[in-house]
């Protein structure tokens, strides 16, 4: 009874230290952003890029940066997966999008950057967008003789909607909402002030009562969908630090040598995470003595697979691709975790 008492005490201290310290100055800005991107990026403007008849200059660039307009875990990408990918879709684009959609999550990486350094939240960023582009030509080169069949009308039809604001509109707001979010993480209540009062402004000034209220209803979608998943997460990370005997960590990924980066990513590559909820977990073994390498390894690994996730793309685009896909993505992630770990120390 005790260790169960024990076990629970370091959940619930998990959720108080989290909550005290990371939901007003990064989380809630950060659900904004996503709101904002997710009520005046259109998704269709994005997925038309991946067409058969598509610039692969632009194709691979734009699923590069998609994950920041989806914010979405390894599974709930399978389905916008599956329709470009049956579409038409070349499997370069398409897995480049598969990997960057839960890889990219904008909230992911600033709340990485803010719980586990600034380094590891910038590392995460730039490997995930050259991996996502690097994975997705690996794929096309090795599977480069076989030929998906195109459907320009199905691709079009993800163009039609509406067309939005203008995109100096758009990039200004969301830019003004990351400058909220940098002035509140970093506690410049100048800078916070400032940005505040521009959002009113740009807010008053271009946007109509009914797309704020869009915004706002976006941001609340995010909210419902993530924020009990976190919080689970940062529970569980919690009881994790009380469960796992340290000794054990330190012994299998406590170094930053390539074996303890291939375990970390070996096993977030079978591991299911919700949008988020792999960073208070990476947090907790960190805390544990997970090298710093191995933990950039799970991060990029963990998020973009998961075991249910390989029996559906098995589904998908068939078991060889699946496992060649999640091969690249494994080895991709030690190597880089790797890296990181020597640069870093």
């Amino acid at each position: 009874m005790s260790f169960f008492l024990e076990l629970l005490k370091g959940g619930w201290n998990g959720l108080v230290e989290y909550l005290s310290a990371h939901v007003i100055t990064c989380l809630v800005p950060a659900l904004f952003i996503a709101g904002g991107i997710a009520a005046f990026v259109s998704q269709g403007a994005i997925l038309k890029y991946f067409g058969p008849s598509a610039n692969k200059w632009v194709s691979y660039p734009v699923a590069a940066v998609s994950g920041a307009v989806l914010a979405v875990c390894s599974c709930t990408v399978l389905p916008l997966f599956a329709g470009i990918y049956k579409k038409g879709a070349g499997i370069g684009p398409a897995v480049a999008f598969l990997f960057a959609g839960p890889a990219i999550n904008v909230l992911a990486i600033v709340y990485s950057a803010r719980l586990l350094g600034y380094d590891i939240g910038l590392g995460r960023a730039v490997l995930a967008v050259a991996f996502s582009v690097l994975i997705g030509l690996a794929m096309a080169l090795v599977f480069r003789k076989e030929k998906n069949q195109p459907d320009e009308k199905a691709f079009a039809l993800l163009a039609e909607g509406p067309s939005g604001k203008p995109v100096w509109q758009q990039v200004l707001f969301i830019g003004v909402l990351v400058g909220i979010l940098v002035g509140a993480a970093s506690r410049n209540w100048v800078a916070l002030g400032v940005f505040l009062v521009a959002l009113v402004a740009v807010t008053v000034r271009w946007f109509r009562r009914g797309e704020v209220v869009q915004w706002l209803k976006e941001t609340l979608h995010f909210t419902r969908l993530i924020i009990p998943w976190l919080l689970l997460g940062v529970f569980v990370a919690g009881i994790l630090t009380v469960l796992i005997p340290q000794d054990w960590v330190i012994s299998w990924v406590g170094s930053n040598n390539l074996l303890a980066s291939f375990i970390a990513s070996f096993a977030g590559s079978l591991m299911y995470f919700a949008t988020l909820t792999e960073v208070p977990i990476v947090r907790a073994f960190m805390e544990l003595g997970m090298g710093r390498g191995p933990a950039l390894s799970l991060l990029l690994a963990g998020p973009a697979l998961s075991l249910p996730a390989m029996f559906t793309l098995a589904r998908i685009m068939g078991f060889r691709k699946m496992i060649t896909y999640v091969s690249f993505v494994v080895i991709m992630a030690a190597l880089a975790g790797y890296t990181f770990g020597r640069i870093s120390g």
